[in-house]
């Protein structure tokens, strides 16, 4: 059976994954790992795309110089943010971090134009002040020499696969995140664009996973001394991804996607787009086989590793597992904080927020590190079941437990924690859910698997699962009543 590279994009590194099937399962190799460090230049914070750029093609170097023949190659990132090509094809500016402030009251201004039911009723997309659509007016109130150059518009992975390739294509899981997609019409919403004042020519046609976007050009194999081989659109949102390697059994589950960001939610075959889910501030993004997910965006481990990098200014240093060890003997249930607060998302010091935070609510701050940590972790661990709930009110559905897929189930206690949350099991596996899915979407556009079922049954069969049942529910019970009450979050 041929391998395969799965390039896999964070928003703190990024890898080349090898995979190949040997005897019915999946094995995986990591090739490459590479930092995907933000770089701050004046007042803007930018992502390095010709960075990362460089990165992918050293590990396709890596593949070449140990003899292995690579069949296909599939790309994979976070969502949202997307670069211009002009006229003369080249890229025009360097793309923009999500995590940017030029979109602070994007929002609000954009809502006095058009009206936000009007656009969640168009895209059923979740309200977040960095989405595509918000980042786009933001230039174009800022009369951005990017709108007047730019002749496409390319999400990062499409960035990259066009670097590669030369041709220039949309990819559909992250193509609805933009909220300029309308899942209705299956195509990017012309009415929309219209009273946005936005193009349709920048967007282009919008590809399936699984579809063949181009061959690697020869500029490439000519620099890497290598074959020419096929470049796939996986489901290109990372997330979308981390979803097609969900090793469910059953049609009805909920999953949380954890790592620097936790997404939750279900698969369904149609968008949610009604007025519950706009109160719920619920979203339906692309998945693979047309399905699409009904998730929520948290914010995540982001909160700890900003943590972590404030500690290390200081000239503190912590691994992680050292972090997670001191959380697990601190007192319990000290101090809670709403993860997805405003002023968690951008970067700066989360000890000192956190601390804001709880005297804000009447709380007492947690002091040292450990208690610091536990308080993000039990947080995170109540508001999964906040939104775990909202899911299964939402696609009126009862889940028997939650599958954990990514990095962030390598955190045991926080697994734990979540199982205890929400008063079920917890499934934890694989951790390397974005690069797995990635590789399983293009071996069924090889006709390798017939159909993502198929692949979910060959991953859970290829990565053992770690099952965590709920300890002390009343204990939870009770602190999950005091968290809601704390945080103001409960209807």
């Amino acid at each position: 059976m041929g391998d395969i590279i799965a390039f896999d994009l964070g928003a703190s590194s990024g890898r080349a994954l090898l995979g190949r099937l040997v005897d019915g399962k999946i094995e995986i190799t990591e090739l490459h790992r590479f930092s995907n460090d933000p770089v701050q230049v004046g007042e803007r914070l930018h992502w390095d795309i010709l960075r990362l750029y460089h990165e992918i093609k050293q590990g396709l170097l890596i593949a070449k110089n140990q003899g292995i023949d690579v069949q296909s190659i599939g790309i994979d990132s976070w969502a949202v943010d997307f670069g211009f090509i002009g006229k003369n094809g080249e890229l025009v500016g360097n793309p923009y971090h999500y995590r940017d402030r030029h979109t602070e009251d994007a929002m609000e201004q954009l809502f006095a134009q058009i009206p936000a039911s009007v656009i969640f009723g168009k895209t059923g997309i979740q309200f977040l002040q960095f989405n595509t659509i918000f980042q786009l007016f933001a230039l174009k109130q800022a009369n951005s020499p990017w709108l007047q150059e730019g002749n496409r518009f390319l999400m990062i992975p499409d960035l990259l696969r066009y670097f590669l390739t030369g041709d220039m294509h949309n990819e559909f899981s992250n193509a609805t995140t933009t909220q300029l997609f309308n899942p209705i019409k299956g195509d990017w919403d012309e009415d929309l664009l219209k009273l946005l004042d936005f193009p349709k020519s920048w967007f282009g046609d919008v590809l399936q996973p699984g579809s063949k976007a181009g061959m690697l050009q020869a500029s490439v194999c000519e620099e890497l001394g290598m074959k020419s081989i096929p470049v796939y659109a996986v489901a290109e949102h990372d997330t979308g991804s981390a979803v097609a390697a969900v090793p469910a059994t059953d049609c009805s589950f909920a999953y949380l996607s954890c790592g620097t960001w936790s997404l939750m939610g279900t698969e369904v075959q149609k968008p949610a787009i009604n007025d519950l889910a706009q109160k719920l501030n619920f979203t339906n993004e692309g998945g693979v086989e047309g399905t699409y997910r009904l998730l929520k965006n948290i914010m995540g481990l982001w909160i700890l590793q900003e943590c972590r990098r404030e500690w290390e200014r200081a000239g503190k240093s912590y691994a992680f597992p050292e972090l997670v060890q001191m959380a697990g003997v601190a007192k319990p249930f000290g101090a809670f904080i709403d993860p997805d607060d405003s002023m968690f998302l951008a970067p700066g010091d989360m000890p000192a927020r956190i601390t804001q935070y709880c005297l804000q609510t009447g709380q007492q701050a947690p002091e040292s590190v450990g208690e610091i940590v536990r308080c993000i972790l039990e947080s995170l661990a109540m508001k999964y079941r906040f939104v775990f709930e909202m899911t299964e009110r939402l696609s009126t559905q009862k889940f028997n437990g939650l599958h954990m897929v990514g990095g962030g189930i390598q955190n045991t206690l926080l697994c734990q924690w979540s199982a205890n949350a929400i008063g079920k099991p917890v499934w934890a596996g694989p951790s390397e859910g974005s690069a797995i899915g990635n590789l399983a979407v293009q071996w069924i556009a090889q006709g390798v698997f017939k159909d993502i079922w198929e692949a979910r049954q060959v991953i859970r069969d290829s990565f053992p699962l770690a099952t965590y049942e709920p300890e002390e529910q009343e204990l939870w019970a009770e602190a999950y009543g005091q968290f809601t009450k704390l945080t103001g979050i409960a209807e």
